[in-house]
């Protein structure tokens, strides 16, 4: 179901970046009118396969006010943002710049102009350090962020759903577990500079762009004593985005949904799937303990599987692993290949 007849458009905020340009992916092939707004700062232009690309800012209202109206756009997918936790807490003005008051401009602009559909990236790190790690986290879990990552996100969420409430917008909330893998097609992948992500980082250390991945805390609770996540292959996550899209499409009410598979693996699975994809083990340091990390984070995956009618396709480690490995193979392949070139 589209709506690209009528003409209307949608715009995407952060879509040169790692997930947005995922979901600018899905949505192109399936001939949706895309139009990408992205500073660049931590996104790449030829991650943008479809659709019109502006270089700018969701804090400049003039923009993003010209965009809205240029462009008749009707559906607003929101992810640009800041999103690496440790630097949330060094500078957290910072984080409430870009997260919260980008995204009130943002909101404001779409007031103004009549979006009526706005689809929110959000966090589980609003979800802070569950009382209770061994259940999974559900949707009306308390939200308590220990970082203004996820405090900065859910202050986002709370100005959303008031928007909602006093207009006739409506909303969808994806609070992401852990994304890691990436486009089967190799067309597009995880390029973030100095990235944090477990998967992302073992798939780096496999090529040799890094020499070893550290391990913070082996003393956990946990079968293994390291920590477990839920981690969600990227073109899964994507896929939700169309979910939801269609839900408000055909009149669904505001909500929020997590984003994950429902199960967890450890920081050592991960390790040897890599190690055992790769064909050699990776070079692992252990260190203690990193303050605020749960023992455990799994999402209760009920709700979006009801409600948007969603579908996993790459529930399985191993696929995630695989498609991250085959991504940072191209990276090196396309970074030799340049070395040449100007050498």
């Amino acid at each position: 179901m589209t709506d690209h007849a009528s003409g209307k458009s949608i715009l995407v905020t952060g879509g040169a970046g790692y997930i947005g340009s995922h979901v600018v992916k899905l949505l192109g092939e399936r001939g949706e009118n895309v139009v990408v707004l992205d500073n660049l700062s931590t996104g790449n232009e030829e991650a943008v396969l479809y659709g019109t690309l502006i270089h700018g800012d969701t804090g400049d209202a003039d923009l993003v006010a010209r965009i809205l109206k240029e462009h008749d756009v009707d559906t607003v997918m929101h992810f640009a943002a800041h999103t690496i936790v440790p630097e949330s807490v060094e500078n957290p003005l910072k984080y409430y710049a870009n997260n919260t008051a980008s995204t009130l401009n943002l909101l404001q602009c779409c007031q103004a102009a009549g979006v009526d559909k706005v689809i929110f990236s959000s966090t589980a790190a609003t979800y802070g350090i569950p009382e209770d790690d061994t259940k999974p986290c559900s949707e009306d879990l308390p939200t308590a962020p220990i970082n203004p990552y996820g405090m900065s996100k859910l202050m986002s969420e709370h100005m959303l759903k008031d928007l909602s409430q006093a207009t006739s917008l409506r909303h969808v909330i994806l609070r992401y577990f852990n994304v890691a893998g990436s486009d089967p097609d190799g067309r597009i992948g995880q390029s973030t500079r100095n990235a944090t992500l477990l998967i992302k980082v073992a798939a780096e250390v496999a090529v040799g762009k890094r020499e070893q991945l550290v391990v913070f805390g082996t003393d956990y609770p946990t079968p293994d004593g390291t920590g477990i996540r839920d981690y969600i292959h990227v073109s899964d996550l994507a896929s939700a985005h169309l979910a939801a899209l269609d839900y408000l499409r055909e009149g669904g009410d505001s909500t929020l949904v997590n984003c994950g598979y429902g199960k967890g693996f450890s920081v050592r699975q991960v390790i040897d799937s890599m190690s055992r994809i790769n064909g050699r083990p990776l070079n692992v340091v252990e260190q203690p303990r990193r303050a605020g990390d749960p023992p455990a984070l799994i999402a209760a995956v009920g709700k979006i599987q009801k409600t948007l009618n969603w579908t996993p396709k790459f529930d399985d480690l191993d696929v995630i692993v695989q498609t991250s490995l085959d991504w940072e193979e191209r990276l090196t392949q396309r970074a030799d290949t340049r070395t040449r070139k100007s050498g």
